[in-house]
């Protein structure tokens, strides 16, 4: 299935080579303001325009609602938004269909869907689809006004530095991945569940669902295992649950402590890069010598901040829906 959330629910849908991608957002309260120009800076974002290491491919990718929206306000209904696709190249994936991509899904794809996917560009596993994501995003983090939501890049290609990461790429004909940080600050105490729901099992389920994540910690994550445990600790400094340290990273016992929310996640290298690979070929029935020809983005990372921040915000919007705080934000 391709929905998502309880309260705050999604539903994403098309392909990157189709007539257009989108996404309903069902559970808006009715009467938030929306104009077009709110979401022009994270949907560029998301974009990275000319930016070193991103692809060529522009699309105008700004949304053509077609429902749930009347003189610029939300109005209860379901919320349906949708980007046309129109600069595509699909023959590029005609001429690979014989051969399944390294790190891409198109083997999975062909055995789960029998061969009727759309295998242009990635169909519906491409990375096209989180223009959605920051779309339902922007709406979420107006839901959310009292909410600093903020994702930067930490690391390219193993370097703080983003165009030393890159460089390094350039230098290889290759491409790189990235770790990504994001922070929320003005949370408040008692959001999330002790298991299931946890704060973290909610964010990392919606976080995997950006192509190309491989990892996610919270706090000091993977660290942890080498400290000791009055290391880890943060001790508590009063009653509203401020503590001197933040090593949990806003969570304890996946609920939210009132504290900074702190997470990482790491972004794998583009599987499409022209260094030559071997993959196994459907028609011959061999492993040969493959090369990805088209435009692709030497690292994935750059992209990611705005989507991250996005699905960030729709995680919390339907826990906010779901402790019954957006009314009172909305007022």
């Amino acid at each position: 299935m391709n929905q998502f959330g309880r309260q705050f629910r999604l539903s994403i849908f098309g392909e990157s080579h189709g007539p257009a991608v989108g996404i309903t957002v069902d559970g808006l309260p009715a009467g938030l303001a929306l104009l077009p120009g709110d979401f022009d800076c994270d949907l560029d974002r998301r974009k990275g325009g000319q930016q070193k290491g991103t692809t060529p491919r522009q699309e105008e990718d700004r949304p053509h609602f077609m429902s749930g929206l009347f003189n610029d306000r939300t109005t209860g209904a379901p919320l349906t938004m949708i980007f046309p696709n129109s600069n595509t190249r699909s023959a590029d994936y005609e001429k690979i269909r014989a051969v399944p991509r390294p790190g891409h899904a198109d083997l999975v794809a062909t055995q789960k869907f029998g061969g009727f996917e759309d295998y242009r560009g990635g169909g519906h596993f491409s990375g096209r689809l989180t223009v959605c994501l920051v779309a339902a995003g922007v709406i979420a983090k107006k839901l959310l006004a009292n909410l600093r939501i903020e994702a930067r890049i930490t690391e390219v290609g193993g370097e703080p530095d983003v165009d030393t990461g890159l460089q390094r790429a350039i230098a290889a004909k290759d491409s790189v991945g990235g770790i990504v940080e994001c922070r929320v600050h003005g949370l408040p105490p008692g959001l999330g569940e002790p298991f299931f729901d946890s704060v973290e099992s909610l964010l990392a389920q919606a976080v995997f669902s950006i192509p190309a994540i491989r990892g996610i910690e919270f706090g000091t994550g993977f660290a942890a295992a080498r400290m000791l445990g009055s290391e880890h600790n943060d001790a508590i400094l009063n009653g509203s649950g401020q503590t001197k340290t933040n090593h949990a990273g806003g969570v304890v016992g996946g609920i939210t402590n009132g504290n900074e929310l702190v997470f990482r996640v790491a972004v794998k290298p583009t599987s499409s890069t022209p260094k030559e690979q071997e993959t196994w070929n459907r028609e011959t029935g061999n492993v040969a010598a493959f090369s990805v020809k088209g435009r692709h983005d030497l690292c994935i990372a750059l992209r990611v901040p705005p989507v991250l921040e996005a699905v960030t915000a729709l995680v919390l919007a339907d826990l906010y829906l779901q402790q019954g705080l957006l009314p009172r934000i909305l007022s």
